[in-house]
């Protein structure tokens, strides 16, 4: 089995594949140390790992992977990837907009991809249906606008979401004003990226992830498909191109 770290700011989210490429489990650990891994490898037959990392890699957490692994991947800008890597500083991209474009590669081969991962920030990637990453465009994330609003202005309340609460075209008081500007403006930017695309290429699709990548599409009338695991996804294929290296 194939054991998948997606480490974050704020949060480590594992995945467990078998052999023939499918998601067995997945969790998610607040805090993910090497007592954690060691869990894991009793738990589960793990042969393969891989682990990519937004914030300083835990050696602890590495050594053991390391050792109770036939085969580790420290997923950097350096590993060999399925798709082809056209962006001009490879250095500076996030490993999880790569992987999560090569998840979407794979559950959708052959087709030009939007790739949107809507967490702390909304990204927006493009893959060709040759398999060519040829960018895209960092905007702020749903909770760093109402942030944003509250904290570069002297009235403005701080704004949180309530999921039950229809959003208005317009708000009549403040409160949904915000709400109406920050959620309908994030829609009508997607759906701007989805008819731009779509207009420019054929065999068109958009995936979307992150941890407000639920309530976003529930504001959509694009079709998108949602899958929460891409980047787990998409590590996982980058782990098996990297055991036929």
């Amino acid at each position: 089995m194939n054991l998948c770290i997606d480490q974050g700011n704020s949060r480590t989210k594992i995945a467990i594949f078998n052999r023939e490429g499918k998601m067995v489990n997945n969790f998610i650990y607040k805090y993910f140390t090497a007592q954690d891994v060691e869990k894991l490898c009793s738990l589960y037959p793990i042969e393969n790992s891989i682990l990519s990392s937004v914030v300083n890699v835990d050696v602890a957490v590495v050594n053991v992977l390391h050792r109770r692994s036939k085969r580790f991947v420290l997923f950097d800008y350096s590993t060999p990837v399925p798709i082809m890597n056209g962006y001009d500083s490879p250095r500076t991209l996030g490993q999880d907009r790569l992987a999560a474009a090569v998840g979407a590669h794979f559950l959708a081969p052959n087709k030009n991809l939007l790739i949107i991962d809507a967490g702390s920030a909304i990204t927006y990637d493009f893959l060709t249906e040759k398999g060519e990453f040829l960018g895209g465009n960092i905007a702020p994330g749903l909770s760093m606008r109402f942030k944003a609003l509250k904290n570069q202005t002297k009235k403005l309340p701080l704004v949180e979401i309530d999921e039950k609460q229809i959003i208005p075209l317009f708000g009549k008081n403040t409160h949904d004003a915000i709400l109406a500007g920050v959620v309908r403006g994030i829609r009508f930017e997607i759906e701007g990226y989805i008819r731009t695309l779509e207009h420019r290429s054929e065999d068109f699709s958009t995936f979307i992830t992150g941890g407000s990548a639920a309530y976003i599409m529930a504001n959509l009338r694009e079709s998108v498909v949602l899958e929460k695991h891409l980047v787990l996804i998409g590590l996982n294929q980058i782990l098996a191109h990297n055991l036929h290296k």
